[in-house]
């Protein structure tokens, strides 16, 4: 698993596989995250497999430690 985190964006995104090849996510589903504060976007290959997960509103959704923050959330 890996996390790339955009600061200026707060976007996320968690590969959960090692590589994800060009054009290899042909499915993706959108879900309102809890409390409505981010949307996540779960990218699948044609097999179904998650390969990874777009977070938008990222410093809401995720720990401040896997962003590469020190300060709490909120």
């Amino acid at each position: 698993m890996h996390i790339e985190y955009d600061q200026e964006n707060d976007t996320a995104y968690v590969s959960l596989v090692a590589r994800i090849a060009d054009g290899a996510a042909v499915r993706q589903v959108t879900v309102e995250a809890p409390g409505g504060e981010a949307d996540l976007s779960l990218d699948f290959d044609a097999s179904g497999h998650l390969l990874g997960i777009e977070v938008i509103g990222a410093r809401a959704a995720l720990p401040a430690e896997l962003l590469g923050r020190d300060e709490p959330r909120g």
